[in-house]
């Protein structure tokens, strides 16, 4: 299965522009959107999950044309969107069954069988029979994935799946989606950088609608290397450097502040050269420094 995005585009009602001539190539694997709130992802996601039109553009999953045969999309699709809804009173046991029959899963034996399996795979089973009002944010996601893996699906997209996780479930959540994302073509959605950082092979980094820059991980940390520089200043340094050096991320540190900045030199005296990480990839690229600079290096 590959997915093939060429110009796709979509504008609300109100005037918004969520998205405009997006194009992307996605292969089996894990394939991350990372942008921030309101860059276009959930727009994308639920246009290829068929729950929405665009205005223009195609979208192909290998010989399935997603906006014009939604039937044959949903049949190999799984989805876990952002805001998943259970039925606090149903079991995980029963409420995955009823699924299961909705997916298309007939033969009774076979279905309990596929049910259990996933349960399993999820590592709910010991709960199976417990009320889904009772789980905690974790174990919701992880039965929002266990739906999603119904019917062997070939397209998997998950929207912003790790928001609101505590530390270990997001660990957990992570192992989870690398299992399951060798054969087919998963797509995760976030606005975190830790998750792509850590699960994808190859990502996009999409805002205001747009794709500004896709990749490998690794040779886009590459290819900022000697640009990122950082300094640790008071507020009344970091004030006056707003707006006259090229920051890209600041966090707060033992009371002060840590600057970061992209330049193809040193900004200015006090600066140190560091090792980059895919965050900076990210904030160089959302602040507009890196897609520039690859542009005049083009």
């Amino acid at each position: 299965m590959r997915l093939k995005i060429r110009a796709l585009s979509k504008r609300y009602p109100n005037g918004v522009q969520a998205l405009e001539q997006v194009s992307l190539d996605i292969s089996p694997g894990m394939f991350g959107l990372l942008g921030p709130n309101g860059a276009g992802k959930s727009t994308l996601m639920r246009t290829l999950a068929t729950l929405q039109e665009a205005d223009s553009g195609s979208a192909t999953l290998d010989d399935i044309d997603i906006l014009r045969e939604p039937a044959r999309v949903r049949e190999v699709l799984g989805y876990l969107p952002q805001d998943f809804g259970i039925y606090p009173k149903v079991s995980a046991l029963d409420l995955l069954d009823h699924l299961a029959r909705l997916k298309g899963l007939a033969d009774a034996r076979g279905r309990r069988e596929a049910v259990e399996r996933l349960l399993q795979r999820t590592n709910l089973y010991d709960v199976r029979k417990q009320k889904l009002g009772s789980f905690s944010g974790g174990m919701r996601q992880r039965f929002g994935i266990a739906q999603a893996l119904l019917g062997h699906p070939k397209l998997i997209i998950v929207d912003e799946p790790t928001a609101g996780l505590d530390p270990e479930e997001r660990v957990r959540f992570h192992n989870l989606l690398a299992d399951i994302g060798e054969e087919v073509v998963v797509i995760l959605s976030t606005h975190i950088v830790s998750d792509v950082s850590d699960l994808c092979s190859s990502f996009a980094v999409i805002n205001h609608g747009r794709v500004l820059l896709t990749g490998e991980p690794a040779a886009l940390i590459d290819s900022v290397r000697g640009r990122i520089w950082r300094k640790i200043v008071t507020k009344e340094e970091f004030a006056g450097m707003k707006g006259r050096l090229p920051l890209i991320s600041t966090r707060l540190q033992a009371g002060r502040t840590l600057v970061r900045a992209y330049a193809e030199a040193v900004p200015e005296p006090g600066f140190e050269a560091v090792e980059p990480d895919l965050e900076d990839v990210y904030f160089s690229t959302i602040a507009g420094h890196f897609a520039v600079a690859r542009a005049e290096a083009a």
